[in-house]
């Protein structure tokens, strides 16, 4: 009689002698969500054949990375995205697994738009309706809470604030308005979202690195490109004297983390600058972003994907994220030249 239950035995892993991205494309059908699964084969699979990293033509997303996939690829994955939609125009049902429940959320639209950017599809009625979304849950000056009162009730990650009158925050309204302005939206709920994000950039002070990847993603995309290289400039001097950034993969035990971030949730240059293009591409030498990028070819793992480094609090959110960030790791690496077929 076949035995019941879960089995202790490890889940295998592929042939080490396999591409990165083979490796990775095992690891993606064995744990993904559908809608990663969808990702993957539109920016590295070839048809369905499981034949990853065959390289294709164009160019899509902030990673500036060369996608297999045409219009039909990029249907299953709206397809698959719309399955997290709310009636309210936003997004929910845990599409940033930290977040769980059915309710809209910013940080779930700002990861929607980022998958909608990767495949470009971040306009029209969507959008549209995304940005009414916006506007009904913006606070008092026109911006984003991280995280909107309706989550109350909800299972969330503990680090997660909850509040009855949360505040704007750079956070989660910095991203999504780098993206609409990257897609060229045009909509009155960005006027206000946009000055926001500029008098937030410009008086950072005391940062942290989540916050300083959300800042990088809004001048990134901001229109007033001279202003947002200035901006950009002054904030790659504060990520270096704060110590934000490791430098020196080899030498992580002499590297602090932010409060209130878990051990080891160090961030290094290719977090802030997740393609050449990137204004925070400046901010590092060449030599700086190799090893950076040696690390980032290192660190996966024998399953094919790669680590979640922030703090774990349930089984179910590790599984879903880290082939979130297996996608985002091959694309970055694929932007800046490495080979990953």
């Amino acid at each position: 009689m076949a035995e019941t239950g879960a089995s202790n035995d490890p889940v295998p892993s592929p042939d080490a002698a396999l591409s990165p991205v083979a490796r990775a494309e095992h690891f993606v059908w064995l744990t993904a969500r559908v809608l990663e699964q969808r990702r993957f084969a539109y920016h590295f699979s070839r048809g369905t054949t499981g034949t990853a990293g065959t390289a294709g033509t164009g160019t899509a997303g902030t990673a500036g990375t060369t996608d297999v996939g045409g219009d039909q690829a990029a249907d299953a994955v709206e397809t698959a995205l719309n399955a997290y939609a709310t009636g309210d125009g936003g997004y929910g049902y845990a599409l940033e697994p930290d977040l769980r429940g059915p309710v809209s959320q910013p940080l779930h639209v700002g990861h929607a738009l980022r998958v909608l950017d990767s495949i470009r599809r971040c306009g029209g009625q969507r959008v549209e309706r995304v940005c009414r979304y916006l506007t009904s849950v913006s606070t008092p000056d026109g911006a984003l809470p991280a995280i909107h009162p309706s989550q109350r009730g909800y299972p969330s990650a503990p680090f997660v604030p909850l509040l009855d009158d949360p505040p704007s925050e750079l956070l989660a309204t910095g991203p999504v308005v780098g993206l609409l302005h990257r897609n060229e939206v045009w909509h009155a709920w960005l006027f206000r979202a946009t000055d926001f994000c500029w008098a937030a950039v410009e008086s950072l002070e005391k940062s942290h690195p989540y916050e300083v990847q959300a800042a990088v993603a809004f001048l990134d995309g901001a229109p007033d490109r001279p202003r947002a290289q200035a901006a950009a400039d002054r904030l790659g001097r504060l990520v270096r004297e704060q110590r934000l950034v490791a430098l020196d993969p080899a030498a992580l035990d002499a590297q602090p983390v932010a409060p209130g971030y878990a051990p080891g949730e160090h961030h290094f240059p290719h977090d802030f600058a997740k393609a050449p293009e990137s204004l925070a591409r400046a901010w590092f030498t060449d030599e700086e972003l190799a090893r950076s990028l040696d690390f980032l070819e290192q660190d996966q793992r024998s399953d094919g994907g790669w680590p979640v480094r922030w703090r774990q609090w349930a089984p179910g959110t590790a599984l879903e994220a880290r082939p979130i960030v297996t996608i985002e790791a091959l694309r970055t690496l694929r932007a800046y030249g490495r080979s990953i077929d």
